[in-house]
């Protein structure tokens, strides 16, 4: 019998078993048809639907990638019925149009970024939760003559991958050195592992990173190579001068001196500047997988704080300061759900 004449079937059989048999009998045979299995399913199952889910992270060893790794782990005991699919990604550019054009449903992404993301589709975007501001970082070798950023004039420099955040940032801050980052550098479009291994090898002089603390491609690198990392705090208020709105993300801040031990000179904090992450979906994903999701992330705080540090800082009374997006449906429902 095919599966969509079983449901008329059945409430023949249903019938005729209600006019000739007690209640007892009639209950019997729902479930001896499996309907009644059927109804206990739905009715005890999760609020949202099942399946795979595609959530994308970022760059291989970097604080995105490994935030995802272990809320995917987190998340499989947390959403029976979802798998969480990885994806590696270039970063905050890449990862938000992997959301708006359907191939992903979950991303993180910095919060400057979606200010200027330039995309017909961005209107689609919502968001879920400030999640950990991500620090920015200038690294040379212990013994560079780099001092400040406008030193990096004519140097090998890494910025990041073309789609990342760390690129758009970079760009920015070389800007307000007073640098071009197409003229006045020698720029290496890679990632924060690839570039920690070229700067180890002589052929980077320094590269830029934008990430949670630490992140694990630097305290690897501190571990194996002397490196320093240089304050960008005196770019701090020409960076807010500058044009676009995307610049109302950044703040002020210091890498603590315990954040990389092994970096020179040792014990010492450095002023920089920090930008918001914000975990993003988009407008049509289901309220109910959102609101998951949501519960999911700040459920996951401790678990997977004790391994990613930034994510400590996940927290509900910063988790709503979504700007610039608004906060979806779902995330909305589980936010309003939490007695104060």
């Amino acid at each position: 019998m095919a599966l969509t004449s079983l449901p008329v079937a059945l409430g023949a059989a249903v019938r005729r078993a209600a006019r000739c048999r007690p209640l007892a009998a009639v209950l019997a045979l729902l479930v001896t048809a499996g309907l009644g299995g059927w109804w206990l399913a739905t009715d005890s199952g999760p609020g949202y639907p099942r399946g795979q889910v595609n959530f994308a992270t970022g760059v291989q060893r970097g604080v995105y990638d490994k935030y995802g790794q272990l809320l995917q782990g987190y998340a499989a005991t947390a959403m029976p019925g979802v798998h969480l699919r990885l994806d590696s990604s270039q970063g905050s550019v890449d990862n938000l149009e992997r959301v708006v054009s359907g191939r992903d449903d979950f991303a993180i992404a910095t919060a400057d970024s979606v200010a200027g993301f330039d995309n017909p589709a961005k209107g689609r975007l919502r968001a879920i939760a400030r999640l950990y501001d991500d620090y920015l970082q200038l690294v040379v070798p212990a013994d560079s003559p780099v001092h400040k950023t406008s030193d990096l004039r004519g140097l090998r420099v890494g910025v990041g991958q073309e789609k990342s955040g760390v690129n758009l940032v970079t760009r920015k801050l070389l800007a307000a050195a007073g640098l071009d980052l197409d003229k006045d550098v020698r720029p290496a479009l890679l990632g924060v592992g690839d570039a920690a291994d070229q700067l180890r090898s002589g052929k980077l002089d320094a590269f830029f990173w934008s990430g949670g603390l630490p992140t694990g491609a630097l305290t690897d690198l501190s571990e194996h190579f002397p490196i320093r990392i240089v304050p960008l705090a005196d770019l701090s208020e020409s960076l807010h001068q500058l044009e676009g709105n995307e610049t109302d993300a950044y703040r002020a801040a210091t890498i603590p001196k315990d954040a990389y031990p092994k970096a020179e000179p040792a014990g010492t904090a450095v002023p920089t500047v920090a930008v918001p992450n914000l975990l993003v979906t988009r407008d049509d994903v289901d309220p109910g997988l959102v609101e998951a999701m949501t519960r999911t992330v700040i459920d996951s705080r401790d678990t997977i704080g004790a391994v990613v540090h930034a994510a400590q800082l996940v927290d509900l009374r910063t988790a709503v300061y979504t700007d610039p997006l608004p906060l979806h449906e779902g995330a909305r429902r589980f936010y309003t759900s939490i007695k104060p």
